[in-house]
């Protein structure tokens, strides 16, 4: 199983990123899927969920701003980034969970300057 991200880069605050997870090894249609993100010296935290069968779910430090979504067609999970401040600033990066396996995306950089 492999995921990689793409999307990444560096915008100004207010403004929006999408970010793209291509995922080989696995079909979407049958696993959970995230987006977690990493800053310096901090532990990752999982910033968007979508289960299968289940309405996405956000941390509250993104809801309202962030979209996750899954293309099945195209196996790829993505994120939309909207309204996007200086402490969005991480890594980024996409996770499959499937019967106890997890597996993650090294990642790609998001920065957000003021």
């Amino acid at each position: 199983v492999q995921l990689l991200e793409s999307g990444g880069g560096v915008v100004q605050a207010g403004g929006s990123l999408g970010l793209s997870c291509l995922v080989s090894g696995l079909a979407l249609s049958i696993v959970d899927v995230f987006w977690g993100r990493q800053e310096p010296g901090k532990d990752r935290e999982v910033v968007a969920t979508l289960r299968r069968g289940s309405s996405a779910m956000y941390a509250d430090s993104v809801k309202g701003r962030f979209t996750i979504s899954r293309d099945s067609a195209k196996n790829t999970i993505n994120l939309q980034m909207n309204s996007l401040k200086p402490e969005d600033t991480a890594i980024y990066s996409c996770n499959v969970r499937k019967l106890g396996a997890s597996y993650w995306g090294q990642g790609t950089q998001v920065t957000v300057s003021s």
